[in-house]
């Protein structure tokens, strides 16, 4: 069911990018479920993955997951199961700390780590690196000479836009060398009335209507003439995961809203666009 599916209306091949952490990891819930807890939660990642594999594969799709190191040490068919299906492993980092709230030495160290427990369970090189929560900024762009450092081809850890956890507004939009030997491929945002808006999905895809979504994104292509740059988490797709008791009514928003319509809108997006993995999207096309 490949071809057809993917016989879509723009000529521009997207990357489609899934963020493998659990719903306990996320960090807005860091001030309700200490890092000690994570061992004791029911973690449902497996059953997200198996789904998320099921549904690329209806669509002939491949696609890039960065990994966290934790889920990888203690899941390892994850990873094997990624690459087994043609899919591009990535790196979210080990521990899932924010990159702006480490120091240098710490970041490098938790990047490094991730890298090799990726490399050694996959047979593969691990390119790519994504910062937990999109946490690199105009304070800590230090965090791109680790990044190279530790030997990644490419960062995709901005978002340009203005938010209260992340964002990087004045950041270029589109894929650009932000070092020397690594290139920054940014979450896709749409330049409408001198400000950036969110088009790469998150949470902003079970916010707005799909067909605002659908929309954005082919401007992206068609105007910017640029592939999109498009993730989501295996946790968005899991209704049934347990609730998290007596959080803020705006992380309880945030979090909870539209689990259930995720997975339809993901299948309607994979038929309406070309979809890739980030190494084959980018790394060879010419960079701003």
């Amino acid at each position: 069911m490949s071809a057809p599916v993917n016989a879509v209306r723009t000529s521009k091949v997207n990357a489609l990018t899934i963020d493998v952490e659990d719903y306990f990891q996320v960090s807005a819930f860091a001030p309700y479920i200490a890092r000690s807890e994570w061992d004791t939660r029911e973690c449902r990642i497996e059953r997200n993955m198996d789904l998320i594999m099921g549904i690329l594969a209806e669509h002939g799709v491949n696609a890039t997951f960065f990994t966290l190191g934790w889920i990888a040490e203690r899941y390892p068919q994850v990873v094997r199961q990624i690459v087994a299906n043609g899919h591009e492993l990535a790196s979210h980092g080990f521990g899932h700390h924010r990159a702006n709230e480490q120091s240098e030495e710490l970041f490098l160290a938790d990047i490094q780590l991730a890298k090799i427990v990726l490399e050694d369970l996959s047979g593969q090189q691990v390119k790519g690196y994504r910062a937990p929560s999109f946490s690199i900024n105009d304070q800590n762009q230090w965090a791109f000479d680790c990044i190279e450092r530790a030997g990644y081809s490419y960062s995709s850890s901005v978002y340009p836009i203005r938010h209260d956890h992340y964002g990087m507004p004045d950041s270029p939009r589109f894929a650009h060398q932000v070092r020397p030997a690594l290139m920054e491929v940014p979450v896709t945002t749409m330049r409408l009335f001198d400000r950036n808006w969110p088009a790469g999905g998150g949470g902003y895809f079970r916010l707005l209507p799909y067909a605002m979504s659908k929309w954005l994104l082919r401007r992206v292509n068609r105007v910017d003439g640029e592939p999109a740059n498009f993730y989501f988490h295996p946790w968005e797709l899991d209704f049934d995961q347990p609730r998290v008791p007596d959080v803020d009514a705006k992380t309880r928003f945030r979090h909870y809203l539209n689990l259930g319509r995720t997975e339809q809108r993901l299948r309607r997006l994979l038929g309406d666009f070309a979809w890739g993995r980030v190494d084959k999207v980018f790394l060879k096309s010419p960079v701003h």
